[in-house]
């Protein structure tokens, strides 16, 4: 069955109207041939690669077999996403923060591992609150007090998710530059070192440091998330941006950064090395 969606359908559900125009096109099927797979209006197929209508995982199976989609892990995970209707942590906050911040919880949340690397701080979840409300205190647009603070909690949220002992694998690279800068000033800035170096001693995060003298690297002034899907294909890409994330799906994005995060991770320190160079920045400062 199909159901109209909510005007601003979160991020999965757009992948996965994403991915089936990309079958489709890749079949060279018509909207109007895709139709009688489902009974349906030729406009309901381009609604629902729109995701302004949800669409049943029976229905994105019957879809891939009339595309000739033969990778059934790839299928199977598509229509898995297609049939998760679960409401996160996240939607308490719908109305209070920016839309792509609940869109970036909720890949975070169903990605099976992140990769990040910031170049000015820390990524997010690894932030004291401290130094997160300093973060936002300075935000390019000026935030009332009582948006920052709604937006540090939010970010707590997040930190609590993905740092917790157990939860997805989570590897940090951060480039040198980040642990010299001073948001919200000295103190603020040492406890958040002390966080970083308490942080990657947990089994499931790895945190490197790309150093000053590091021969340079690929995409040295983005801020980039990597999150792995339930397969390959289903990785996602979120680049950050000052107008709000942007996502990236398209085979040639995940490969290129892909290889960023494989160069950065052999340009960087050590996790041991990286631990040193922290614990002497803090000592330091």
């Amino acid at each position: 069955m199909l159901g109209r969606m909510p005007p601003t359908p979160s991020a999965r559900r757009q992948r996965v109207g994403i991915e089936l125009r990309k079958m489709r096109d890749a079949a060279g099927t018509t909207t109007a041939e895709a139709a009688t797979v489902l009974g349906v209006d030729r406009n309901k197929i381009t609604l629902i690669e729109q995701a302004l209508y949800s669409v049943t995982p029976e229905r994105v199976i019957a879809l891939a077999r009339k595309y000739g989609e033969n990778d059934t892990d790839y299928v199977s995970a598509l229509a898995s996403t297609a049939g998760d209707k679960a409401k996160g942590w996240w939607e308490e906050y719908r109305g209070v923060v920016p839309l792509g911040f609940l869109d970036i919880c909720e890949v975070e949340f169903h990605a099976r591992g992140m990769h990040s690397y910031q170049i000015c701080h820390p990524p997010g979840p690894m932030q004291t609150e401290e130094y997160s409300r300093a973060i936002f205190q300075d935000a390019q647009v000026p935030l009332t007090p009582r948006v920052v603070e709604t937006r540090v909690e939010h970010r707590m949220r997040r930190a609590a998710t993905l740092m917790t002992e157990g939860a997805q694998p989570y590897t940090a690279i951060v480039h040198e530059a980040a642990l010299h800068m001073r948001f919200g000033g000295r103190h603020p800035a040492r406890r958040q070192l002390e966080q970083l170096l308490e942080l990657s001693q947990l089994p499931h995060v790895t945190l490197r440091v790309v150093s000053f003298e590091a021969n340079g690297f690929k995409g040295s002034g983005q801020a980039v998330s990597y999150m792995n899907g339930l397969v390959p294909r289903l990785d996602t890409v979120l680049y950050d941006s000052v107008e709000g994330p942007v996502f990236l799906h398209a085979a040639e994005h995940l490969d290129k950064y892909r290889a960023i995060m494989e160069q950065m991770t052999e340009r960087s320190l050590s996790v041991e090395s990286s631990r040193d160079l922290i614990a002497k920045i803090k000592k330091e400062m």
